[in-house]
């Protein structure tokens, strides 16, 4: 046994501190550190894997779907970023400037993006010129920056990973048909490898992107009750377009302005992994994004041929798992409390007494079910407890969000749901922002999005009592 062995802490209980728990298990499961810089993290090996197949997903589901990976420069001229009025209203706040190369002070000042609509609009201003350069469909890995005022690990950081789609259409119904195809795919990605359950639907004119036409959004609800939202798609118009003097010549010789959509996900869905599907033990994460989807932990090691067994296993194992094995002299239920920590989704067990029935034990993280399973059938036992696993994940967050979704018809009700419940809350209401920002200030929640599942409600806006237009989804969020 190792000395000074390190012994797997006890974390907050989520019911007791829920911010605690969040941070003591990025911390604790070696997600994330702190650096040098206040709100910047340090992604671990751990932490980076997960973002790493999130990225692969995506990745593939982008070039699917005809889209080519760019890169743009990380400095913006702020003479370009103030092209943009609107844009650079939304973004003045979070803006970091560089003012200084050495000990000189620039002509210009540099802005460090906090997004890059402007690079590309640069960009396909120089190399559109005919319709028979469209689409453009580009996207873009890379880390921006937005100097946060608060902070916490993924879910809010001055300096964070994402990507951003940007495309260049020909015509309006092009641009939208992009911008909900986009949407689409991150919902499914939620749901099918994250198993997150999301709501899909449009921002409120308020709660758009800075400079866009329409935002759309996906928004799921955290164990806490509040709304994160997850992924966004904007359709520009052709108003950076005009700005941007992007114009080509179409089928008849005219000169069009394009017509552009931008779309984003970050490492935030990381956070929302944690707080959808995190218990007091740690982690729990779905087996298509963990790093490691089996660990073996031999049992009585030191005994002949227990680890010699464990390898045979783990080399089988991996033709359709990811899969490692802890050989270490840690004590097994130091092990097991480790990768609960971690959240690796199935736990291996093996030992003399399995050797010998020639059989394994399989502990799921989610519910912690032993199974004792033949060796000769692993093959098939793993991927389907996986998928299993998966959807018990989703199935449970689903049964979760739909406990915690609310309607409110009166704004008496919007009020006590909105203090005592929390959750999503239904809510019609008249399109009049005046209303939404008085639910805002009022009770601290705002509009998620307008689903484009509608309902109708009532005949009235839960805050003035006119005619409503549009169901809303409100809740309290990060």
């Amino acid at each position: 046994m190792a000395k000074n062995k390190k012994i797997v802490s006890e974390i907050t209980a989520m019911d007791v501190d829920f911010a605690q728990w969040y941070t003591d298990i990025v911390k604790k499961a070696e997600l994330v550190d702190y650096s040098s810089v206040r709100g910047c993290m340090i992604l671990r090996p751990y932490g980076y894997s997960v973002w790493e197949n999130i990225q692969a997903v995506l990745d593939k589901k982008f070039k699917e779907t005809g889209h080519e990976n760019v890169y743009m420069p990380m400095f913006i001229p702020e003479s370009l970023l103030q092209k943009e009025k609107d844009h650079v209203e939304g973004f003045a706040p979070e803006v970091a400037r560089v003012t200084h190369a050495g000990s000189e002070e620039l002509v210009e000042k540099l802005v460090v993006r906090p997004t890059s609509e402007v690079l590309f609009c640069e960009h396909y201003g120089k190399i559109i010129q005919s319709y028979n350069d469209l689409p453009k469909l580009y996207n873009q890995w890379c880390s921006v920056v937005r100097w946060e005022k608060t902070t916490r690990p993924f879910l809010r950081t001055t300096e964070f990973l994402w990507q951003e789609g940007h495309t260049a259409h020909a015509t309006k119904e092009e641009a939208e048909a992009e911008t909900i195809k986009m949407l689409n795919v991150y919902a499914d990605f939620c749901e099918e490898y994250l198993a997150i359950p999301v709501v899909k639907g449009q921002k409120t004119e308020k709660e758009k992107f800075a400079g866009a036409e329409s935002t759309y959004t996906i928004e799921s609800l955290m164990h806490d009750k509040k709304a994160l939202q997850t992924g966004t798609s904007h359709n520009f118009g052709d108003g950076f377009a005009k700005v941007f003097d992007i114009q080509y010549a179409d089928k008849n010789g005219e000169l069009q302005y394009v017509h552009q959509t931008s779309w984003g996900m970050t490492t935030r869905v990381i956070g929302a992994v944690i707080m959808v599907h995190g218990d007091d033990s740690g982690l729990v994460l779905p087996p298509k994004i963990a790093p490691t989807q089996v660990m073996i932990v031999p049992v009585a090691q030191h005994k002949e041929g227990v680890l010699e067994k464990a390898a045979e296993l783990q080399g089988q194992i991996q033709q359709f798992a990811r899969v490692k094995m802890d050989a270490s002299d840690k004590s097994p239920g130091w092990k097991y409390n480790e990768y609960e920590m971690k959240g690796v989704p199935i736990r291996l067990e093996v030992g003399p007494k399995d050797i010998e029935k020639e059989q394994v034990v399989l502990v799921r993280r989610d519910t912690r079910e032993k199974i004792f399973v033949p060796m000769a059938e692993l093959a098939t036992k793993i991927p389907a407890l996986l998928e299993e696993i998966h959807q018990s994940l989703y199935n449970r967050a689903k049964a979760h969000r739909e406990e915690n979704t609310h309607v409110a018809t009166t704004y008496e009700e919007l009020q006590q749901i909105a203090e005592e419940q929390q959750g999503f809350i239904k809510a019609m209401w008249c399109e009049d922002v005046a209303c939404e920002e008085k639910i805002k200030e009022d009770l601290s929640v705002t509009s998620r999005c307008m689903p484009f599942e509608q309902e109708q409600l009532s005949s009235t806006c839960v805050c003035c009592g006119k005619p409503a237009t549009k169901m809303v989804y409100w809740g309290k969020a990060y």
